[in-house]
């Protein structure tokens, strides 16, 4: 009998947010799938020697064409012709318009949609809205195309509904994500404690400007506490506008940490007094997930999405109010650390109870299933 073959979009793989929910997804997969399957798994040239996959069903093929791009539209799509798969899931909001064989879709949020301001992008003007335009061509295509869209939250869900339509109600199925494997395997790295000591604040993100890290250095400033703030994240041209932007008086209580391991996330989690994260829209919030598993205070947004998943299980403001952040930052600056392995085994109690990749990866499966 021939084997079923399924197609998984990996070009992401070693990228931040989607990334991880790529190495998650096909680590656990082989846990769930059958014998008799095969799975195609696209990946980047520069990406494919730094993949190793030790099941034999997974079948590396290797593809020059990154996303949002015009080879996505030509080489990509002769590629999955050319594999004659019976299911491809595509696992990011790209993909090429023209395959019309059988495929379903992750769409992780409709933040470049919803918060279309240009400071996100370094291109001109007249180019960033000819981008956006086809952008907002192909998720649309997308959309309606699928067999199956994925979202990791019910809040992702229905802003697709918002913006889309009811109709596509019933081939949206929200998954929540969890807790990367590659961090519940890590060890604690100290070497941060000389550079960042214990109890300071922490944001773990990117930052892009729909992440309002800006409005939490303000509000930081204007708190006025002892408390140190911790930014990690990728050093691009965003951090460095950032770090320009920090009044000289509070700059030694500022600290940027680039390319930390997840070695590194296991301290900052461990010692932090609080993650704070003040984005303004996202489709699950990782960050938040992790911090719960390390047992670690979150003070975030009252945006839907992290409503969601914590519930009253954390410290909320108006992302938008510098001055209720700058409370919320006063408030926890001036209580003192508690945090014993009873509250560490409760946050971890709770976040292996909502939260599971390899519960995703089962999920994910079983859609393969109804639709291949």
């Amino acid at each position: 009998m021939k084997p079923k073959r399924i197609g998984i979009d990996a070009r992401l793989y070693f990228q931040t947010g989607v990334g991880t929910y790529l190495r998650n997804l096909l680590h656990f997969l082989p846990v769930t799938a059958p014998k008799n399957v095969e799975f195609y798994i696209y990946v980047l040239p520069e990406d494919r020697k730094k993949i190793l996959f030790k099941d034999n069903r997974f079948i590396l093929r290797e593809v020059e064409a990154r996303w949002h791009s015009l080879s996505e539209q030509t080489t990509l799509y002769r590629v999955l012709m050319q594999d004659e798969l019976d299911l491809m899931h595509f696992t990011y909001f790209s993909f090429p318009i023209f395959y019309k064989k059988p495929f379903i879709a992750t769409i992780h949020d409709l933040t470049p949609l919803l918060f279309k301001t240009g400071r996100a992008s370094t291109l001109n003007p007249y180019w960033y809205e000819l981008k956006f335009q086809i952008f907002k061509k192909v998720l649309s295509s997308q959309i309606q195309n699928a067999k199956m869209i994925i979202t990791p939250s019910e809040t992702v869900k229905k802003q697709i509904e918002d913006v889309y339509g009811k109709e596509y109600t019933m081939k949206i199925l929200p998954i929540h994500e969890g807790v990367n494997f590659e961090l519940v395997e890590a060890k604690e790295d100290t070497r941060l404690k000389e550079i960042v000591g214990r109890d300071f604040f922490l944001y773990v993100g990117n930052f892009y400007p729909h992440k309002n890290v800006d409005r939490l250095i303000e509000a930081y400033t204007m708190a006025d506490t002892k408390t140190p703030l911790v930014l990690t994240g990728p050093d691009n041209g965003f951090a460095q506008k950032l770090k320009k932007s920090i009044p000289q008086e509070n700059k030694q209580n500022i600290h940027f940490v680039h390319e930390t391991s997840n070695d590194d996330l296991i301290y900052l989690y461990k010692h932090a007094k609080a993650l704070v994260n003040p984005s303004l829209s996202e489709g699950f919030g990782l960050p938040l997930v992790e911090a719960a598993y390390f047992g670690c205070p979150v003070i975030a947004s009252d945006i839907p999405v992290f409503k969601e998943l914590l519930g009253d299980q954390y410290s909320s403001f108006d992302p938008q109010d510098e001055k209720d952040i700058t409370q919320k930052l006063r408030s926890m600056s001036s209580q003192l650390q508690n945090r014993n392995e009873l509250l560490q085994s409760e946050a971890k109690t709770l976040v292996k109870k909502r939260f599971s990749f390899e519960t995703m990866a089962k999920e994910t499966y079983e859609i393969y299933e109804q639709c291949a």
